[in-house]
């Protein structure tokens, strides 16, 4: 009897002790599993390396944008000679040029136009300092243009036009045959005249960018027409009428001769209208 309850007690004990050991490599192999599916460190680092490098380059884009800004400003002015040439003046001050320069009429009459480049960054001081040249700013107006997008896509152009240009000369190096060789040259001429294109309008959009452009007019503060105008004089308006009286008799008078002359050529012509109608009237 003694033997059976031992038997039967060795027997629970094996039964209670086989799901623990089956329980533990489960959980171990689960935190394994876990362990292996967490990223490492080092990659979490280099995301938010890439995240900051990324947020950098669009800083740095977004403070390299390629702006256009042109002005425009109307000044009554002194004197329109001597503004133009203080305008000038002002433009070679500050790291600027004249681009075309404009004057008509004569004395207080005169008119006058200027225009000048600027460094963009001292374009709202240019605009002040023109003002402050004049007695007064009859009107001022500015524009702006972002050419940021079109200054990267002619980069990129640029980039591929070259890259096709190298591959011609990989290609010239390696032909033999003169027509080959003949039609490598035209793509090249092609190729190389588009390179001009891009790098002239990329200049184009890099001088007017950094050198903004601003217009000016100027016109006199007071102007002295007179109620009479220079020159006229009762004497000379009498002879300019005479002079028309004449002109109107003397093309009155060669009038008359070509009448005169054509007289059987418009005489026959009449006669036989009123012939005709004389013929109706006693036929009625």
């Amino acid at each position: 009897m003694k033997k059976l309850l031992m038997v039967i007690m060795l027997l629970l004990v094996t039964c209670l002790l086989v799901p623990v050991s089956c329980a533990r490599p489960g959980v171990e192999s689960e935190s394994i599993m876990i362990e292996k599916e967490a990223p490492p460190p080092m990659a979490v680092e280099r995301e938010e390396a890439y995240d900051e490098a990324g947020a950098a380059e669009l800083q740095a884009a977004d403070e390299e944008r390629m702006i256009v800004r042109n002005g425009e400003i109307s000044l009554v002015v002194k004197d329109v000679v001597e503004s133009v040439d203080e305008i000038g003046q002002l433009a070679v001050a500050m790291d600027g040029y004249v681009v075309s320069s404009w004057i008509s009429g004569e004395g207080q009459e005169m008119r006058g136009r200027i225009s000048i480049r600027i460094p963009d960054e001292k374009f709202e001081e240019a605009m002040d300092k023109l003002g402050d040249l004049s007695v007064r700013v009859e009107s001022e107006s500015t524009n702006s243009q972002d050419v940021t997008e079109q200054y990267i896509d002619l980069q990129a152009r640029l980039k591929n036009a070259e890259a096709t240009e190298s591959q011609y000369l990989a290609l010239l190096d390696r032909a033999k045959d003169v027509e080959d060789i003949l039609r490598i040259y035209d793509s090249l001429s092609r190729i190389r005249r588009e390179i001009e294109q891009i790098k002239g309008r990329m200049q184009y959009l890099e001088r007017t960018s950094s050198m903004s452009l601003i217009m000016v007019r100027l016109e006199p503060a007071t102007t002295a027409r007179p109620l009479v105008p220079v020159g006229w004089s009762i004497s000379e308006a009498f002879k300019s009428a005479v002079r028309g009286i004449a002109i109107f008799g003397q093309w009155l008078v060669t009038v008359l001769i070509w009448l005169l002359i054509l007289v059987p050529i418009w005489g026959t012509v009449l006669g036989i209208i009123l012939w005709r109608r004389h013929q109706r009237k006693n036929a009625g």
